[in-house]
């Protein structure tokens, strides 16, 4: 029977031979070139979840690609004069329910206003009331679902047959009835009815989310070491729960701006002269077969913006839920 080999560096350093070739070995490993923790330098720390997120997002091309929509729609919401120097409100009845021509690529509306100039102009209203609606009803959801979470007791009770009173209003006939008898032609009251039915869904995400995070180890390392209510909250549940009420609201967001734009076009959301594409999809909509282009075009930019949000969400989504990794 062949002796088993053993190693030169073994035989040199006697007994210790097998210590001095392991550390010897460790310390090769370590100077080989792309060796070191994970993360790419030497010394270098494990990435988070948000880092990870991020690593993921940047190299999603259908985030990428409805982020740039989304900023462009921002942009042209904010400065519309950029890309449409025209009045939203001048009309030239001569010119009413004409095609397209130089320097109108659009056509014109009912009263001979602009086609283009409304569609860019519409874009504020439309993002101002997805952007806001969806950044309330996050924070009276997160907050209603966090207290309901972390606390339970009478707490959960209370706040979880709370939000299911509001859910069983529909939302559209809840603003067919709530925003009609609304005089007001601001973008406010049609968020604040979408705040007003809208935080229920998010609270539910986040109750859920603050209970299971709030049975981890180091929440209850932290409650043993005399932290308080306010603190484990804060600094160690709420960083670790959020993640899925951001993924709810990114999706619900285009939701919003659909939700608008069918009030308006119901006559129950915002109003004249406030210039959304509901209003004039719904201004065009008698005229569609002799005038199609005043309806293809709001109705146009209406379903881009919806399509962006949704897309950036669904990768938000894909990127945050280590499941779908």
């Amino acid at each position: 029977m062949p002796e088993p080999y053993v190693p030169e560096e073994a035989v040199t350093h006697g007994d210790g031979g097998t210590a001095a070739l392991a550390i010897g070995e460790a310390q090769s490993l370590a100077k080989a070139p792309g060796a070191g923790p994970p993360g790419g330098a030497p010394g270098a720390r494990a990435r988070s979840l948000w880092s990870d997120a991020w690593h993921d997002l940047r190299r999603n091309p259908v985030f990428v690609l409805s982020a740039l929509v989304i900023v462009f729609l921002v942009v042209i919401a904010i400065w519309p004069q950029l890309i449409a120097d025209g009045n939203p409100y001048r009309a030239d009845l001569a010119k009413a329910q004409q095609g397209p021509e130089a320097g109108h690529p659009f056509g014109y509306d009912t009263q001979g206003r602009d086609v283009y100039t409304r569609v860019v102009y519409g874009a504020r209203a439309s993002i101002t009331v997805g952007v806001c609606a969806t950044a309330g009803a996050a924070l009276l959801g997160g907050l209603l679902g966090s207290v309901a979470g972390f606390f339970g007791g009478w707490w959960d009770v209370l706040l979880s047959r709370l939000a299911d009173i509001f859910f069983g209003i529909p939302i559209l006939l809840g603003g067919l009835v709530f925003l009609s008898v609304v005089t007001s032609s601001t973008v406010w009251p049609v968020i604040g009815f979408i705040v007003l039915l809208g935080w229920p869904q998010i609270a539910r995400i986040a109750r859920g989310s603050v209970v299971t995070a709030k049975q981890n180890d180091y929440v209850q390392a932290a409650r043993a070491l005399g932290a308080g209510n306010g603190r484990m909250l804060l600094r160690h549940i709420a960083p670790n729960a959020v993640a899925p009420v951001i993924v709810v609201a990114t999706i619900a967001l285009g939701t919003y701006i659909a939700l608008e734009a069918t009030l308006s076009f119901l006559g129950a959301g915002l109003k004249p002269p406030t210039v959304s594409w509901g209003i004039d999809i719904s201004a065009a909509s008698t005229y569609v077969r002799n005038s199609p282009h005043m309806l293809l075009w709001p109705a146009g930019a209406l379903s881009v913006t919806v399509l962006a949000f949704i897309m950036l969400g669904d990768a938000v989504r894909d990127a945050l839920d280590p499941k779908l990794r």
